[in-house]
């Protein structure tokens, strides 16, 4: 349901405020050391503005020169990931053309991530955390129909889920909350995290706590995106995976098994392959375009826009649509070869839980 101009002119009001009294609160102090190792041989991987909703702020990401482990650097208190991820819940706010990018093909890649289990599990009961509207749940599904799908969310998109019929049962809160650990103990025969870990405080925790939601010999299914994939490098900040601010964490897949055989789990299966998502280039084009064309509506603009600059927007953006399809038509055509090569994008690993 759109909104209504009263509407946008108090959210307006609403972000005024907030702003008038800086940014600096929506950040901890800066760490001098891993968050994932202790190495103190930090060095900074990119800075960058907010380039998918243009917020006010400047982002670092960090690299440990041991681990290789990436984190943003001052990373967002809980108040500041509220105000950069609020709208993300509100498609009319996020950008028209990074939205059209994430959507084109993340059925087929929700499906080769549910089919990547057919060979280590039969499940009867499945929690993904992080589920958002849902959209994996419904996806794997069609790979296990006989399989209850629940969902684990903190925004009350899960909720919306449950109501589509994406997710038989909705939970509202954060894996890492003892509460909701120690309610779903040892129900679930598998736990997917799809492109989750990447937003947690504390993605180490969470590992821990599927652990306890996992039913013994249960399997637990991992994807994110892969901080040493070439592309990082070639495309600094332009590259969608870097994801500022809202990506805290980009972990290497040896730090992640290394964790998991901590925890005694046993690695099953690892792919750096299939789970390549084909729009580095396009991204980084919509970005780029993002950047020279910025949503005249955006909540957080002192003024709302005139008539002229709205037609003038629509038009321009229209215009740069065909463009994004030849960059998103070069992305799929390279995929084959590319996803064979360090410029894979990300990463699935699929641990068992011991007996």
């Amino acid at each position: 349901m759109p909104r209504t101009p009263q509407s946008i002119a108090e959210r307006r009001a609403v972000y005024a405020a907030e702003l008038a009294r800086g940014t600096d609160r929506f950040h901890e102090p800066r760490r001098q050391d891993c968050p994932w190792c202790g190495s103190r041989r930090l060095r900074t991987r990119l800075r960058t503005p907010d380039l998918v909703q243009r917020k006010p702020g400047t982002f670092v990401v960090d690299e440990c020169g041991d681990c290789a482990h990436a984190f943003q650097n001052p990373r967002l208190t809980a108040e500041g990931l509220a105000f950069y991820q609020r709208d993300f819940e509100d498609d009319a706010q996020e950008p028209l053309l990074l939205r059209q990018l994430a959507l084109r093909g993340r059925r087929g890649r929700h499906r080769l991530a549910a089919r990547a289990l057919l060979p280590h599990a039969e499940p009867e009961s499945w929690l993904d955390v992080g589920t958002g509207h849902g959209h994996f749940p419904a996806a794997a599904k069609e790979i296990h129909p006989y399989t209850a799908f629940d969902g684990l969310d903190p925004s009350r998109r899960v909720e919306k889920a449950r109501v589509a019929g994406r997710v038989e049962e909705a939970h509202r809160g954060r894996l890492t909350d003892r509460r909701v650990a120690e309610r779903l103990r040892a129900r679930y025969d598998v736990v997917s995290m799809v492109h989750h870990l990447e937003h947690t405080a504390d993605p180490r925790a969470e590992l821990r706590a599927a652990m306890t939601v996992l039913r013994p010999g249960g399997h637990l299914l991992v994807e994110v995106p892969d901080p040493e994939s070439a592309f990082g490098t070639l495309l600094g900040k332009w590259w969608v995976a870097h994801g500022q601010p809202r990506h805290l964490h980009l972990m290497p897949l040896p730090n992640v098994i290394d964790e998991l055989e901590t925890l005694d789990c046993e690695i099953v299966a690892t792919d750096s392959r299939e789970p390549h998502a084909p729009h580095d280039l396009s991204g980084a084009l919509a970005l780029a375009l993002g950047r020279a064309l910025p949503d005249p509506d955006a909540l957080w603009r002192p003024a709302p826009p005139s008539p002229l600059r709205h037609r003038l927007h629509r038009v321009l953006t229209r215009t740069a649509v065909p463009v994004l399809a030849v960059s998103s038509a070069v992305d799929h055509a390279l995929a084959p070869v590319l996803r064979r090569t360090r410029f894979s994008n990300a990463y699935r690993v699929i641990a068992r839980r011991p007996d």
